[in-house]
């Protein structure tokens, strides 16, 4: 079916971006390529009437006699761009995936993809060997990518062929089923690398009000804390209540202290002092002999109830 430029044209201004016109001319390689890298489809414009041409003649058999086409500065710029451009998508996408692999494999894919553009096409095999190499040589380093663009690129420019004239196309539907199988590969890396940073991103959002609220408060907090300090303000319930238990805890030692020493609750220094001396020298254990265990037990408590009692008042 001949190939209509008003359709290509229409085609263009509807869908250039996503290279709707070279689906329409058979291109796919170079729709593709505008679909990976949304840039270019501008210049189209004034080369539509001649891949319309070229169409038309792409369903009659021929044959180019084995002439390898003409170095294109243009299409060697392109390649190493776009080698250079996947490479990075993949060092950025891949992040768990050996830069030895993914790296080396999308630069070459790359360059594959602009020496498929039009008419032309390269030998995939010798300019994915010749990116690994690079690669390789680089220790698959982020910076390795310019140097397996380039090498690549010197591959597909010594390989460079025509594609053969007079083969039928596939079918439509095969064809969107491929380039969309392509597109996925491509950008669910990216994809996923883009909800990662995105939860990264809204976790620091979720955090920053909490910090900015101890930030403020931190002034309030610290008068607060020197107004406890110098007595100005009271404590909190909690930390009466830790007050409370430690003189629960007080007030039952010295009840027990009392008690040891035969006193009775709050005497005086002086009675403490007196009772301890008279009940030290009737539990001696030197006087106790035939009760040893006995009086050595009393005399223990005797001494830890005097400790208790008349510590605090050295």
């Amino acid at each position: 079916m001949a190939k209509r430029l008003l359709v290509a044209y229409g085609l263009w201004a509807l869908g250039g971006p996503l290279g709707l016109h070279h689906l329409y001319l058979g291109r796919d390689s170079h729709a593709l390529l505008w679909l990976l890298t949304l840039g270019g489809w501008l210049w189209d414009l004034w080369h539509l009437p001649r891949w319309v041409a070229a169409a038309n003649r792409a369903g009659t058999p021929g044959d180019r006699g084995g002439t390898v086409p003409a170095l294109s500065p243009l299409r060697l710029a392109g390649q190493v761009t776009v080698g250079t451009y996947f490479g990075l998508v993949a060092a950025l996408g891949l992040p768990g995936v050996p830069a030895l692999l993914a790296q080396p494999l999308a630069v070459g894919l790359g360059v594959q993809l602009v020496a498929s553009v039009g008419d032309q096409t390269a030998d995939a095999p010798q300019i994915l060997a010749a990116a690994f190499l690079a690669s390789l040589l680089f220790q698959g380093r982020v910076l390795a990518v310019l140097p397996a663009s380039l090498a690549a690129t010197i591959a597909a420019q010594r390989h460079r062929r025509y594609k053969p004239r007079g083969v039928p196309p596939p079918r439509l539907a095969a064809r969107l089923f491929h380039l969309g199988l392509v597109c996925l590969a491509f950008a669910a890396p990216l994809a996923y690398h883009g909800l990662c940073g995105a939860a990264g991103v809204l976790g620091i959002l979720l955090v920053l009000p909490r910090a900015a609220a101890d930030v403020l408060l931190l002034p309030l907090r610290i008068g607060w804390r020197l107004a406890e300090i110098l007595g100005f303000a009271g404590s909190s319930p909690a930390r009466e209540r830790g007050a409370g238990f430690e003189a629960s805890g007080w007030s039952e030692r010295r009840r027990w202290a009392y008690e040891v020493l035969g006193l009775p609750a709050g005497a005086s220094a002086e009675d403490v002092h007196r009772s301890y001396r008279e009940l030290v020298k009737v539990w001696h254990p030197d006087h106790n002999r035939q009760r040893a265990e006995e009086a050595e037990r009393r005399f223990i408590e005797l001494q830890e109830a005097y400790e208790e009692l008349a510590g605090p008042r050295r």
